[in-house]
């Protein structure tokens, strides 16, 4: 028995590991970091013709991920705003003969535009009903474009419009060139992260995770939720209607199922592979699933069940997406340190 004279020693205290991974002021480098590992893909995949195209998809997914990730709106209707981009960049070079930068910078405003009339109609809705109404429209404007045929060439798709050189004044880009073109498309890229960086560090992001974490209480605080939601999904329409633009000056040509509801699908698909709600994730999810695509389409005609199947074991297994996961063990490590 512990008399009242002995002394009690405690055990020293356990020191903890620290984490090898240095996480504390990497936010604010998110968007030169992210680049700095974009700039790696042409070296790293099969072909640099994948490369851009991860980078595009990548930028899609990234401005979806800005209104399903960040302010919690399921949208199924995104593709509304790449095929917009899209096709008002091949028409503005190939019928009107403006200038490639000129044609982007219109359809970039087009898409917009159009994104501020579908998020006007579809944020009064809520759960499940907005994202069969942006579906609804997003399908409206795919029979628009069918049937304008004379200008977007209907079922076959737009043609007729090619990208060789980018004349920038003081120098011209060889766009033929698959590395130029690389850069090229990194340089836009890399300016959409550096904003969309820029936009989830104002008060402004803040607002939108407030919205998406409670809706009631945000507005309770006094935010203005419609207005901040239509601000959000037309941003979010900018930066796709980019990805789409930059699409039609990689390929030359505009398809029809650019406009389709597959291709919104797309960008649900590779916004939860990658992590919802983070900042480098869609990339992640882009170079999953075109990297997937590219390889399950050389073993089986029914790649797209295979992808699928893919899809479905991620979100079981991994429901946070690739980086969303890593990002969560990496921080449980760091509070364990």
């Amino acid at each position: 028995m512990q008399t009242l004279d002995q002394t009690v020693v405690a055990a020293p205290p356990k020191v903890p590991r620290r984490s090898p991974i240095a996480l504390d002021g990497v936010s604010r480098w998110r968007a030169p970091l992210s680049i700095l590992a974009l700039l790696a893909l042409p070296f790293l995949l099969p072909s640099q013709a994948l490369a851009v195209n991860v980078l595009i998809y990548g930028l899609y997914a990234v401005g979806y991920n800005l209104l399903y990730g960040y302010t919690g709106l399921l949208s199924f209707g995104h593709a509304a705003f790449f095929g917009t981009g899209a096709y008002l960049t091949g028409i503005g070079i190939g019928a009107f003969g403006l200038h490639p930068l000129l044609a982007m910078a219109l359809a970039v405003v087009a898409a917009s535009g159009l994104a501020l009339v579908i998020g006007t109609v579809s944020i009064r809705s809520r759960g499940i009903y907005f994202a069969m109404v942006t579906l609804a429209l997003a399908q409206l404007v795919y029979y628009v474009a069918l049937q304008a045929s004379s200008w977007t060439g209907g079922e076959n798709g737009l043609r007729g419009f090619t990208v060789s050189t980018i004349d920038l004044g003081i120098v011209s880009l060889n766009i033929l060139n698959p590395l130029t073109k690389y850069l090229f498309v990194l340089a836009f890229v890399g300016a959409a992260l550096a904003l969309i960086s820029r936009i989830l560090a104002s008060p402004f992001g803040a607002v939108i995770e407030a919205i998406r974490e409670n809706e009631t209480r945000a507005r309770a605080c006094g935010f203005d939720v419609e207005r901040t939601k239509l601000l959000a999904f037309v941003l979010s329409g900018l930066f796709c209607g980019l990805s789409g633009a930059l699409s039609a000056i990689h390929l030359s040509i505009v398809p029809l199922d650019s406009l389709a509801y597959h291709t919104s699908g797309t960008a649900v698909v590779m916004t939860l592979v990658g992590g919802a709600g983070t900042f480098f994730g869609p990339f992640v999810g882009a170079l999953t699933v075109l990297v997937l695509e590219d390889v399950l389409s050389l073993w089986t005609p029914h790649w797209q069940l295979a992808l699928g199947s893919v899809f479905i074991l991620f979100v079981l297994f991994l429901p946070r997406g690739l980086w969303g996961t890593a990002l969560g063990r990496l921080t449980a490590l760091r509070g364990h340190r």
